[in-house]
């Protein structure tokens, strides 16, 4: 039975509300997250707070779409996906996802990713994603994998991590 785009068995996607400020300040301010957010400073309640007061929750409007991955069965907060660098004209974007510790491993990337992907084709009609991952990331790179990403390319020292320059491979999915 088909839910819709934002409905799974495990989780569903919404848009920001503003009770999500403590999720979205735990998740921005885990150093663990940095590598693959590409910021590297902590962010403010009230930043945050701006944050989702500016959001229009249109990607037309603000380039960009971030949505929250909710647990169907209780409400939690597990998570967040997003679409950067969107391009109305060429019909792509990047995808992130980021998932809370506690909820890792647990087949709520999958399923969101899974629901992401066919709002951003069916729906936003964009023909192409691409996602950005640190080769040593290996449970990223599987998830994109097994959700039919591939690799197309690898940017030899893009991300520097404690410190330290990372490989990352570039992987895309294009709408059939």
């Amino acid at each position: 039975m088909d839910k819709g785009f934002f409905r799974g068995e495990q989780v569903r996607l919404r848009a920001l509300e503003p009770q999500d400020v403590e999720v979205l300040y735990e998740m921005e301010n885990d150093p663990s997250l940095w590598d693959i957010s590409n910021f590297t400073v902590p962010y403010s309640h009230s930043v945050l707070q701006e944050y989702i007061a500016q959001s229009q929750s249109d990607i037309f409007a603000d380039k960009q779409l971030r949505l929250m991955m909710v647990r169907v069965e209780d409400g939690e907060v597990v998570g967040a996906i997003d679409l950067t660098d969107f391009s109305a004209m060429h019909r792509r974007g990047e995808v992130g996802i980021a998932v809370r510790a506690p909820y890792r491993g647990q087949g709520y990337a999958y399923e969101a990713l899974q629901l992401f992907i066919d709002y951003t084709f069916r729906f936003l009609r964009l023909k192409q994603l691409n996602v950005h991952v640190a080769v040593d990331n290996a449970t990223s790179l599987a998830l994109f994998e097994h959700c039919g990403f591939e690799r197309c390319g690898l940017l030899k020292q893009w991300w520097r991590v404690e410190g330290e320059y990372k490989d990352v491979v570039i992987l895309q999915k294009l709408r059939d």
